[in-house]
């Protein structure tokens, strides 16, 4: 199996931890800055270094213009590895100044990947991030947000942040508008050691789940998770920088796979964590003994638990139909 080659597809990747490092120098103006400022090395030893890579992306996306350039950037880099359909999720809150509105941040950001994908065989929907840290008021600004741009570019919200500082629990009158306003919706749950942080997902009415690998912990959950088809994005080579797991020999993936659930491999940071779908795909297949089936299975959950469009998973689907079969 050529992993390059095959069509691909990717639910959890973030906007700022995957520009290219030429964006980031253009934007900032300066040519200096080294990758090792953006990317992890391999002797990462914990989340919090992990965050220390996002400062310089975040300053390079100030202007309605940039995240329309950041936009076609990363969909210009990841039609070079066959990527056929992406979400791309990002925290337009972070980015809110007195020149720049929560609305022209993500206008900016569609803008960028309807240009790229006119350009390229490419599909691409924005999740638009709420933040643990901030207050309800903002969260709830980049919701309203959200669903006015719904069908329109966005596809759904997600929930990311310190979630050992802020539990899931926390956040039930947020999620209440969510749901009130319709709006499909991920969590990052289950990143940081507990399996209670994605139950508590669940209870929030989460279709997906952003890593999941505390459910390793909770077998009996991992039955109710299988049963109601939620979708785990999980994220290899990430979730090893970041000490989320210690080793892959305890990475839950094939496990999970063989309970049921719905997993799908993604990059989260591309350029932070210095990988691709290609790489994550490679690690999966060559620790399994090279087990085709269960590459197909993992891109057919990926197709089934986006928040693409039916006609869109029909059109990837048709695309993708060689390996899937």
């Amino acid at each position: 199996m050529d992993i390059f080659e095959l069509p691909k597809i990717e639910l959890h990747c973030h906007l700022d931890g995957s520009l290219p490092l030429s964006f980031i120098k253009e934007e900032l103006g300066d040519e200096g800055i080294q990758k090792e400022q953006v990317q992890v090395q391999a002797n990462c030893s914990s989340l919090a270094e992990y965050l220390q890579k996002f400062k310089l992306p975040l300053a390079s996306l100030k202007t309605e213009k940039s995240f329309e350039r950041a936009g076609y950037s990363v969909l210009a880099e990841v039609r070079k590895e066959n990527v056929k359909y992406i979400e791309l999720r990002f925290a337009p809150m972070l980015s809110v100044s007195e020149t720049l509105s929560c609305r022209q941040a993500i206008e900016g950001l569609v803008a960028g990947l309807k240009r790229g994908e006119r350009e390229f065989e490419i599909k691409a929907n924005v999740i638009v991030c709420m933040m643990r840290h901030l207050s309800l008021e903002e969260n709830l600004e980049a919701i309203r947000n959200a669903r006015e741009m719904l069908g329109e570019g966005v596809c759904a919200v997600d929930l990311a942040g310190d979630e050992a500082a802020f539990a899931n629990g926390e956040f039930k009158e947020l999620f209440e508008q969510v749901r009130k306003w319709d709006m499909p919706f991920t969590i990052h749950a289950g990143e940081c050691g507990s399996a209670f942080s994605v139950k508590e997902a669940l209870e929030l009415g989460a279709k997906r789940i952003g890593h999941g690998i505390a459910l390793r912990k909770d077998w009996e959950l991992v039955k109710e998770v299988a049963k109601k088809n939620i979708g785990i994005e999980m994220c290899p080579t990430s979730n090893l920088q970041t000490k989320a797991i210690d080793n892959w020999q305890e990475y839950p993936l094939i496990d999970f796979v063989k309970a049921g659930l719905k997993v799908s491999v993604n990059t989260d940071n591309r350029t932070v964590s210095n990988t691709t779908m290609t790489k994550e795909l490679e690690l999966v297949y060559q620790s399994s003994n090279q087990d085709e089936e269960l590459i197909r299975q993992v891109l057919q959950n990926a197709l089934e638990t986006s928040f693409a469009s039916e006609e869109v998973k029909h059109d990837i689907g048709k695309k993708m139909g060689r390996i899937l079969k």
